[in-house]
């Protein structure tokens, strides 16, 4: 079926790949010379080569003070669909994202547009809208009844392409612009917290399945992989605790380490790290561990955008070091992650906090000012190329069908 969204998301995928793998020279994508176009923040045009477009991300980070980087980096929530609220905290907060969840979504698509609509208050340099749409047990748009990890796990490969394609489209028409919706973990347990929301059974099955649907979804939103490094192997609910695992590292190399290395060699613009301790590997949760950033930069040589799970579940965890979530902030940014993640306790003050926090963090030397500008330039890359030609994935009324 023909996916309604604007012609200029077609280079949205190949934009972001080519731009975030510039970005790190150790990492670089093999042809770092790839023509390509966008138009940048205050209509500041780039065209040509993937260095041109790194060069302009990085050219406007530098010109920002400590306090709006700080902002750029954290993905903030407020449950309300009512544009008008929504379009003053973006507007007054200056952060990076935001998570629609279900207090966002009222009952008519047209309705969720009028929302999205209201969060990007500069177009020409739109945030990050991100989404928890993987269909089945977690969807937030009641109208996407395409195939779920519920039946896609058992089905032909192909499926999960399909599927996912499908479903970006409605995202993308509905005007996120991020899926939180790859689940890239491997289950073999029908009891297991997870199972019914895995891709896979198999490493080699979740494989296949995950990188189908990343596949799927390119072109239309920015895919996520989540929960790095995997919550198969790690029992229990990590929205209330911190499920934990011995498996060894050599062990998650050919179990679980498979759909991350999968959705990355397709080409996953993001990768979701969850509140997951393998403690072969680090004591901390994965969120939280530079030792699992490591292995995801250089052994997986991913290049994309690390973001947190939502650092309230940190909090709801009961474990007294994880109370404070502006420390949990900064400990997730130190650690490697790009961009932080709130939900869970969040109220209109919790962004402004984030940054002021993050920003304390810098000018103490809690925080390296070069660990956030590297952050902030990624997701400033990542943010530009959902600007391309001038134009975001807002929905519009008269949209070009792209059979």
């Amino acid at each position: 079926m023909p996916s309604p969204i604007r012609a200029g998301a077609v280079g949205l995928f190949v934009a972001a790949s080519i731009v975030l793998g510039s970005l790190d020279p150790v990492h670089a994508a093999e042809d770092p010379s790839a023509p390509t176009e966008t138009t940048g923040a205050r209509g500041a045009a780039v065209a040509g080569t993937s260095d041109d477009l790194a060069a302009h991300a990085q050219a406007l980070v530098a010109r920002m003070d400590t306090a709006e980087r700080a902002a750029s980096v954290v993905m903030g929530h407020l449950p309300t669909a009512d544009p008008v609220v929504l379009e003053q905290y973006m507007r007054e907060t200056g952060i990076g994202g935001f998570i629609l969840m279900g207090a966002n979504i009222p009952a008519s698509e047209g309705e969720l547009r009028a929302v999205t609509s209201a969060l990007q208050v500069d177009p020409e340099l739109p945030p990050l809208i991100g989404i928890d749409q993987e269909g089945g047990d977690v969807s937030r748009l009641p109208w996407d009844d395409n195939a779920s990890a519920r039946t896609l796990k058992n089905a032909p490969v192909a499926d999960a392409g399909t599927a996912f394609a499908a479903r970006a489209a409605l995202v993308a028409r509905a005007g996120a612009t991020v899926n939180f919706g790859v689940v890239a973990d491997v289950a073999d347990d029908p009891s297991m917290f997870i199972y019914p929301r895995a891709l896979g059974t198999t490493p080699q099955s979740a494989a296949d399945h995950v990188g189908a649907a990343v596949r799927g979804e390119a072109g239309l939103v920015l895919s996520t992989a989540k929960h790095f490094p995997g919550h198969g192997a790690a029992p229990g609910d990590s929205h209330q605790g911190i499920p934990t695992t011995s498996l060894t590292r050599a062990e998650w190399e050919t179990r679980d380490g498979a759909p991350f290395r999968a959705a990355i060699d397709a080409g996953v613009p993001l990768v979701m790290l969850g509140h997951l301790a393998y403690t072969d590997v680090d004591t901390a949760p994965a969120s939280l561990s530079s030792a699992w950033h490591d292995i995801l930069r250089d052994d997986l040589r991913f290049t994309g955008v690390a973001i947190t799970d939502d650092l309230g579940m940190l909090q709801a965890s009961g474990i007294a070091a994880y109370d404070d979530p502006v420390a949990n902030a900064v400990s997730a940014l130190a650690a490697g992650n790009d961009m932080v993640l709130s939900v869970m306790f969040t109220t209109a003050d919790t962004a402004p906090a984030m940054v002021a926090g993050i920003t304390a963090a810098v000018e103490e030397g809690t925080l390296s000012s070069e660990r956030l500008e590297e952050a902030a330039t990624r997701v400033m890359a990542l943010r530009l190329s959902t600007a391309a030609q001038g134009d975001t994935l807002m929905p519009c009324a008269e949209c070009t069908a792209i059979p």
